[in-house]
């Protein structure tokens, strides 16, 4: 099979050829027919991603296709079914093995391109809202990046949530795509955002894809009880957070990684990834694919990632 290949740390990663892998106990065999790209391959390909496989590894942390072999005491699934996967890795190829719970079955109305790109981005925005901020209707969301992968994500659940939206993206072209998902005020990188959010009335919910300076200004913009969620650092500037403002302002910061559930709470990844798939049918959720670009291209796929010129996401078709 042809793979998209890191062989060592540091090492370049190349298209190659390699052998088949063959499903173990639990596991399902895939004929993967699309893979989302996502930041986190850019930082685990530099090996500076804080959930990092020791080499040699495929980078591809989410994938759909169709189920080509069962591993031994699988059940769930037959030779056949569509399935998305979120794969953590491996997904950067023309076939794979992954944990059968990790899997969930896909619908026949939803192609493989849109539920590559569903699980991840909106997978964060789902439990980061719902599950770990408990975002109410009537609230105000603040979304930094609101036009990357998981921002624009962020935008169209906390519209369907009941929360007003305020987005936050780098240039008219960007905000036009936040507008579009649902957000109902647009903050340029040319704007003050802490005055500008304030303005509007203070943030009650912050869900920040690029910490560095976006989430000073954020933090100092929210309403007392406020909870920021510190999603991403597509900054290269991790944030450091002032504990004496937290208690002035009773402000809460919350963790929040999906890949953490899957090691110890897998079900909840994929009960959320159900819900989703139920509202993307009802026609509620629209996934923005930016790029589908075949798997030897895939390096224009990183680059489209890395300099921040994708809107939504960009997905790759084995």
């Amino acid at each position: 099979m042809r793979a998209y290949h890191l062989t060592a740390t540091g090492a370049e990663a190349r298209l190659t050829d390699l052998p088949e892998p063959i499903a173990g106990p639990g596991q399902i065999g895939v004929a993967i027919r699309a893979c989302g790209l996502n930041f986190a391959d850019l930082l685990m390909l530099k090996g500076t991603y804080q959930d990092t496989p020791p080499a040699p590894f495929i980078p591809g942390m989410e994938i759909a296709g169709e189920v080509i072999s069962l591993g031994e005491g699988v059940t769930r699934f037959a030779i056949g079914d569509r399935v998305a996967v979120y794969s953590g890795q491996g997904g950067l190829a023309e076939t794979g093995v992954f944990a059968a719970s990790r899997a969930v079955k896909l619908p026949d109305e939803m192609p493989y391109e849109h539920a590559a790109a569903f699980q991840i981005a909106y997978g964060t925005s789902h439990m980061a809202l719902d599950y770990r901020a408990r975002l109410q209707p009537g609230e105000t969301l603040l979304v930094t990046g609101a036009a990357g992968g998981v921002g624009l994500t962020a935008v169209e659940i906390g519209k369907l949530m009941g929360a007003r939206v305020i987005a936050q993206a780098r240039g008219d072209d960007k905000l036009a795509v936040a507008k579009a998902a649902g957000a109902d005020h647009l903050i340029g990188a040319d704007e003050d955002l802490r005055a500008r959010v304030l303005e509007l009335g203070g943030a009650d919910v912050v869900y920040d894809a690029v910490g560095g300076d976006l989430w000073k200004a954020a933090f100092r913009a929210c309403n007392p009880e406020a909870r920021l969620l510190p999603i991403g650092f597509a900054s290269g500037d991790v944030p450091q957070i002032p504990a004496n403002h937290l208690l002035v302002k009773n402000l809460t910061v919350i963790g929040f990684y999906i890949g953490g559930y899957l090691k110890f709470r897998p079900e909840a990844v994929t009960q959320s990834l159900t819900t989703l798939i139920g509202w993307y049918l009802e026609g509620r959720l629209k996934p923005h694919v930016s790029h589908v670009l075949p798997l030897d291209r895939v390096e224009e796929g990183l680059a489209l990632l890395r300099d921040r010129r994708s809107t939504g996401k960009v997905v790759i078709t084995p």
